[in-house]
C-alpha cells in the first residue's frame, strides 16, 4: 500500500493536473466526440473512436486523482525537523567510493518524471529517517549492504501563507 503523505508542492501539482483535465481537456474532447457522433456511422468513424478512448482515459485519471487527493495528507515543513532527515528533506549523501547522491524524500505520487526525488517508501529513505549530518547508515541493495554518510540536510523554505 502506498504511503498517503505528500508535500504541499506535490499536492498542488496533482490538483493542477486534475483541474487541467476537468476544466480544459475534458470539455475539448467532449466537443470532438459530440461533433464526430453527429457525422453518423460511428463504427467506421476514427475521430469518434479515438476521442471516446481519450475521454475514457481522462475520466479514469480524474477519478483516480479525486480519490487520491481526498486520501492524501499534506506534510508541511516544521522547525522541529531542522538538523534531522524527515519527509520533505533534501539530502546529500556519499558512499565509501565517493559516489555522491542528492535527492528529496517525498510521497510516492511525486516521484514520476523526477530523478532527484525518492519515495518515502524506498529502502534508502527509510534508512535515512532521523539521521543527522555526519551520521552513517547502511542500506540493503540487490548487490548487498552499502554504507553511506549524510553530508547535508536541507528543507525548502516556503513563503509564509497570509
Amino acid at each position: 500500500m502506498k504511503t498517503k503523505l505528500i508535500t504541499r508542492e506535490g499536492y498542488n501539482a496533482l490538483k493542477a493536473e486534475h483541474d487541467e483535465l476537468w476544466f480544459k481537456k475534458r470539455p475539448e474532447v467532449t466537443k470532438i466526440v459530440t461533433w464526430a457522433a453527429s457525422l453518423g456511422d460511428r463504427s467506421e468513424n476514427a475521430d469518434y473512436q479515438y476521442s471516446k478512448r481519450q475521454l475514457r482515459q481522462i475520466d479514469s485519471r480524474i477519478r483516480y486523482l479525486r480519490k487520491r487527493l481526498e486520501d492524501l495528507q499534506i506534510v508541511d515543513y516544521s522547525p522541529q525537523q531542522e538538523g534531522k532527515v524527515f519527509f520533505g528533506a533534501w539530502v546529500e549523501i556519499e558512499d565509501d567510493d565517493g559516489q555522491l547522491l542528492k535527492f528529496r524524500i517525498v510521497g510516492p505520487d511525486e516521484i514520476y518524471g523526477r530523478t532527484d526525488y525518492i519515495s518515502i517508501d524506498a529502502p534508502m529513505a527509510r534508512a535515512l529517517l532521523k539521521k543527522q549530518v555526519d551520521d552513517s547508515f547502511v542500506v540493503q541493495t540487490p548487490t548487498g549492504a552499502k554504507e553511506w554518510l549524510v553530508l547535508d540536510i536541507q528543507y525548502p523554505k516556503l513563503p509564509a501563507t497570509p
